[in-house]
């Protein structure tokens, strides 16, 4: 148990959901994540010397980092994405003091909701404040994704992290990834509600296919400049260039990028049903985008179709789909809110029973993404 007493700070940095707009973050296309009250939360206070103490809540292990060194904790099992983001921020030429920092993780590992960008965004946070300094939260996002590539291995887009620190309680985010610019939407569902649920089948996306995908977008883009020059991005692609142009590409390829192009669309759609209240629009929006995951992108897996494809014959859900990087991870269904234990019921029984997993669905809401309290 942790006494906040004993700490100066607490700091916490939100998991996310994505709603729509998977694997195109990367791409540079606009994506509508939101922030979950599932967060990191950090307790921390200044010890006085040129180390960093870091234990957890989740873990009897504890780390220590000196912080004239803290390049060289790449090898750690536990504490990567933490020393990695004191170096990126470090090297950034912000302050690091001494201090002593538990870290308290309620965003579920594994699951597709962001927990290392809910770690990275709240250390820096942490560390920022335990400093004395004043922190933009953009800048943390930054920071934070550049040590999840850098020194995580992990070659992401920006909107985890982004998500993680900018989120709003109660708002869905339009990012556009390209150029960082955010808009807020209120995320009102009419009748429904938003039920997340985890398959519970590890990932690591490390060891995934997940840099693979990302080297086959940047493939695409490399061939389609060569008849395109003015774009910079896959998510520049329209769906009319991409039908002139797709055969330039080979069958993988090919079909990696339809998924981007036409999720960039998908984007665009949401919006608008959103805007209109046209929640049954969203929820077809929302099946289309796992189809497009299970066929073109091939992210999805046995189990995550399992679990979207339950849910989608369920008769009070409206749309389902694997939300987040995939091979695993949580789907994100959108069900009528009186029936909403009825259909978590039917669906943790037809998973279990189609593939031996006890799924889990988690209960959350809308939510901050970075919280900072004085204790």
């Amino acid at each position: 148990m942790i006494d906040p007493k004993q700490y100066t700070y607490k700091v916490s940095a939100a998991g996310r959901v994505n709603i729509i707009g998977e694997h195109i973050d990367y791409c540079g296309g606009k994506v509508m994540p939101a922030a979950l009250s599932l967060a990191n939360t950090v307790y921390i206070r200044p010890n006085g010397t040129d180390r960093i103490n870091l234990s957890w809540t989740t873990l009897p292990d504890s780390v220590t980092f000196e912080i004239g060194k803290l390049g060289e904790y790449k090898h750690l099992a536990y504490g990567k994405y933490q020393a990695g983001s004191a170096y990126l921020w470090q090297r950034a030429g912000h302050k690091i003091v001494g201090c002593d920092m538990v870290q308290d993780c309620k965003v579920p590992f594994g699951s597709g909701l962001s927990s290392s960008a809910a770690i990275e965004v709240s250390t820096i946070a942490a560390l920022a404040t335990v400093a004395g300094e004043s922190f933009d939260k953009v800048e943390v996002a930054l920071t934070a994704q550049a040590a999840e590539r850098e020194y995580a291995g992990v070659n992401c887009g920006i909107m985890d992290q982004y998500a993680s620190a900018c989120g709003k309680k109660g708002m869905a985010m339009l990012l556009d990834c390209k150029t960082l610019e955010c808009s807020y939407l209120p995320l009102e569902l009419g009748g429904y509600s938003m039920v997340i649920t985890d398959c519970k089948k590890p990932h690591n996306l490390v060891e995934s296919r997940y840099n693979e995908r990302r080297a086959e977008t940047e493939e695409a883009l490399k061939i389609l400049q060569g008849v395109l020059p003015n774009i910079t991005c896959l998510a520049d692609v329209s769906q009319e260039q991409f039908t002139t142009y797709r055969n330039l590409l080979p069958e993988v390829i090919q079909r990696r990028a339809l998924h981007v192009v036409n999720e960039c669309a998908r984007v665009r759609q949401a919006e608008e049903a959103l805007r209109a209240g046209d929640i049954l629009k969203l929820g077809k929006i929302l099946n289309e985008s796992h189809e497009s995951l299970k066929t073109l992108y091939e992210t999805t897996g046995f189990e995550p179709d399992v679990l979207a494809e339950a849910a989608q014959s369920h008769p009070a859900c409206i749309g389902s789909r694997l939300t987040g990087g995939g091979f695993g991870g949580c789907t994100i269904s959108l069900v009528e809110s009186a029936r909403v234990d009825e259909f978590e019921s039917y669906l943790l029984e037809q998973y279990h029973k189609k593939t031996g997993y006890t799924a889990v669905c988690y209960k959350t809401e809308i939510s901050d993404g970075i919280t900072v309290e004085k204790l």
